[in-house]
């Protein structure tokens, strides 16, 4: 064999070498593209999925139509006595109208909740100097963050709390979705540990304007009896028991029961 077809010879052998090495290289790089689009179509999928399993607030979409058309027709029925009540506060004490305070609502989202002004503007003062003063009266503020005879509320704030009229600007917090005609109470963030592992349950719902703590005896109940008010509500929730629930709210709010 002459020095020329040896040189013929390795240049073949060179030629199939690259061929070799390209199709492998071309191999590997399919292998990677359809690897890419396989982990892409799965996490795609993967989302999709997250997506159909999203937890909604309870109730859904049915819960939140009655929510939108029982808070808009209220909101423009009682307009007139919405101005009334706002001009009777300012001419009291010329403070604000409005009492807005933070709540953890739905997804433990927290949101400013409405009321009218019922309580002196030095409220938070008052609150402090009232408890320093009585044990009693510290021992129930520990364990039901209320006061049967608190001396912050003004004299109409406690004729609007017997009627349950100052929560009726949550009718707004409602619209903006915050909160519900029926729900569980609104709680602050302090309260979240009392609720414990309940807690859960708390956040699967919007907080109500009215609920089963209100028809069960308001703040006359126990505060462990709120908490599992608020958990069978959840865990039990149906369109006809909303429609009980507000049906009978009437009454209690008629009686003035258990209002302070």
């Amino acid at each position: 064999m002459n020095s020329v077809q040896r040189e013929r010879e390795w240049e073949n052998k060179k030629t199939e070498i690259a061929r070799s090495s390209f199709s492998v290289s071309l191999l590997s790089s399919r292998t990677e593209i359809l690897d890419s689009f396989f982990r892409g179509a799965a996490s795609l999928e993967r989302e999709r999925s997250a997506e159909n399993v999203r937890v909604y607030p309870v109730g859904g979409r049915i819960k939140r139509l009655l929510d939108v058309t029982i808070a808009f027709s209220t909101l423009i029925l009682l307009f007139p006595l919405f101005l009334l009540t706002a001009l009777l506060i300012k001419l009291i004490d010329g403070g604000p109208v409005i009492f807005a305070h933070s709540r953890i609502g739905y997804n433990a989202r927290p949101f400013l909740c409405l009321k009218f002004r019922t309580m002196v503007r030095n409220s938070e003062e008052t609150l402090r100097w009232h408890l320093a003063q009585s044990n009693e009266a510290a021992h129930e503020w520990a364990t039901t963050r209320k006061l049967k005879r608190d001396p912050r509320v003004t004299a109409l704030g406690s004729l609007l709390r017997s009627v349950s009229f100052d929560e009726f600007p949550q009718l707004i917090n409602v619209l903006r979705g915050e909160m519900s005609i029926v729900g569980p109470r609104p709680i602050v963030a302090k309260e979240v540990e009392m609720y414990g592992n309940d807690a859960a349950h708390y956040f699967r719902a919007r907080p109500g304007l009215t609920g089963p703590w209100q028809i069960s005896g308001r703040s006359d109940v126990s505060y462990q009896t709120r908490v599992m008010l608020d958990r069978n509500y959840v865990e039990n929730w149906s369109l006809w028991r909303d429609l009980l629930i507000i049906f009978r709210t009437f009454h209690v709010v008629a009686l003035a029961k258990g209002s302070y």
